[in-house]
């Protein structure tokens, strides 16, 4: 971790884009200690037996039938910023635009950086039609807009919209200062979640090809880490976060239409700002109101599934967790306020109780209902009203 080569990276942002991606991707990993990915031979069968027996047990309760994706893969934080830019920079591109005048985002996704620690070596898993594989990069990242990770993105993109010709000095100098403190706040967005995913599911929104295979992906280095900081089993630990990102392999298993449907609800909320100034009156409101219910039910039912079929004790995991999701230093207190995660905790609990209430009425299958059609999706007011939806949809 180098903080000096990660100011310095950033300093040399340049480009015509608000942000510098290459830049921010560079400085992140600078600021980050990769993590080993030392497997052990237990190890490796051990989240191979995890996302296996997650597949089962989720499917025997919530009768859904579903498959995990073929790319199953263990990353350290580097891999993760890797596969991460390209998932933000397409989400930032309609705002780049605005802001600079331009019809798309600027330039194409880079390469990763080279990296001494980017594979570990390891044998093949195959259950059924599934690869076991702990070796190369993710291509995306998945829900940009939250997850293990956390959730939304930093404010302070924009920029001068005056004058952009190359004859207007003070506003080419100002733009310049504006991509510097833009991929500095993304370099540190990045670092941060970086430090902190602990898995995810990838359903490819807005990837550059939808058609691809889903990811499902852990960053190793921080399970062992927060298993110790916690005080808990790592094994045990380890298998309940493959829990929950094999139930949303379950989810979007259940529900094809779901990445569509999440595209479009990002794609019309920001397309007010390709017309306009770059601020929320350019938004569009419904589109990121229902977007928010979608992702609230997405991880409440998440959060209740596996809780109901998880094959272990959890009741202390889900404590600490929760504790820490709330808790830290001021630094991570504020990083936490400014990435949004604070919303992305209210998310869990709101879609959380909204489905225990589904389920303790009606049974766990009938809350899967959400997952039939886009009409079945709670509304924001149904969240925290779940007999109106009761009523609405009856399962």
């Amino acid at each position: 971790m180098d903080i000096l080569r990660s100011l310095r990276a950033v300093s040399e942002a340049s480009g015509t884009g608000v942000v510098d991606w290459d830049r921010a991707a560079a400085a992140a990993k600078a600021s980050t200690d990769p993590g080993s990915l030392a497997l052990t031979a237990a190890e490796r069968e051990g989240y191979a037996a995890d996302v296996r027996d997650a597949r089962t047990r989720l499917g025997e309760v919530a009768g859904i039938a579903f498959d995990v994706p073929d790319a199953i893969e263990v990353q350290n934080r580097h891999h993760w910023i890797d596969a991460s830019v390209d998932t933000f920079r397409n989400v930032m591109a309609p705002i780049e635009a605005a802001a600079t005048g331009q019809a798309g985002a600027d330039g194409a996704p880079g390469e990763p950086a080279s990296e001494d620690n980017w594979t570990t070596e390891g044998g093949d898993w195959k259950p059924e039609s599934s690869d076991w594989t702990t070796e190369g990069p993710l291509d995306r990242i998945p829900d940009p807009f939250g997850g293990a990770g956390g959730s939304g993105g930093p404010g302070g993109f924009g920029g001068p919209r005056g004058p952009t010709g190359s004859g207007n000095p003070v506003a080419a100098f100002s733009r310049d200062v504006s991509r510097v403190a833009n991929t500095g706040t993304m370099a540190f967005a990045l670092g941060f979640l970086a430090r902190n995913v602990l898995g995810q599911y990838d359903p490819l929104l807005l990837a550059d090809e939808p058609d691809a295979e889903h990811g499902l992906y852990f960053v190793h280095p921080n399970i062992v880490r927060v298993a110790a900081e916690l005080d808990v089993d790592y094994p045990r630990f380890r298998r309940w976060i493959a829990f929950h990102e094999v139930t949303h392999a379950a989810e979007f298993g259940a529900a094809p239409w779901l990445p569509e449907y999440l595209e479009s609800r990002v794609e019309r909320g920001v397309e007010g700002l390709t017309a306009g100034e770059v601020t929320i009156g350019g938004l569009d409101t419904e589109a990121f109101g229902e977007l928010q219910a979608a992702m609230t039910a997405v991880e409440g039912y998440a959060e209740v599934l596996m809780d109901r079929a998880f094959d272990g004790e959890y009741a202390d995991l889900r404590r600490k967790l929760d504790e820490r999701r709330g808790g830290g230093g001021p630094i991570r207190q504020l990083a936490q306020r400014l990435l949004g995660l604070g919303m992305k905790r209210r998310q869990y609990e709101r879609g959380a109780a909204f489905f225990r209430h589904v389920a303790d009425a009606r049974g766990i299958e009938a809350a899967g209902v959400v997952w039939e059609r886009p009409e079945n999706l709670p509304t924001k007011a149904e969240i925290d009203d779940p007999e109106a939806w009761l009523v609405r949809v009856d399962p």
